[in-house]
């Protein structure tokens, strides 16, 4: 995978980082921006823009509105998430009513992807 830009998806990309969902900017805010391992927001990888990126521990973090649990959805996503993985990518998918319902939760769950998969670069 060419980790530069793929130009024609960067200017989409800087559009959803200037028009976070709610649930984007919660964790955004509250967790990743002060996370010990650097994320960055709506990372172009590919021919695809990741919510959330981490590029030490090669952990992309989806949150998934409820167009994500519908059949179109569902395929889309299985596409994406194997295109990563095909890269060493890990794909961790959180809904959003996680987000807004179970914080702490999520916050543990990222935590612990993050410390599982720098354990195995190493």
């Amino acid at each position: 995978m060419d980790r530069k830009h793929n130009r024609k998806i960067v200017p989409f990309a800087k559009k959803l980082r200037k028009n976070m969902t709610k649930e984007e900017r919660h964790l955004w805010y509250d967790f990743l921006r002060n996370y010990p391992e650097k994320f960055t927001r709506q990372k172009v990888l590919g021919k695809y823009i990741a919510d959330f990126y981490c590029a030490k521990a090669d952990v992309v973090i989806e949150l998934d509105g409820s167009q994500h649990y519908e059949d179109e959805g569902l395929i889309n996503d299985e596409k994406r998430t194997e295109y990563l993985k095909q890269f060493g990518i890990k794909v961790i998918r959180i809904s959003n009513l996680d987000v807004l319902k179970n914080f702490e939760g999520v916050c543990m769950l990222v935590d612990n992807a993050v410390k599982q998969s720098l354990s195995q670069l190493r």
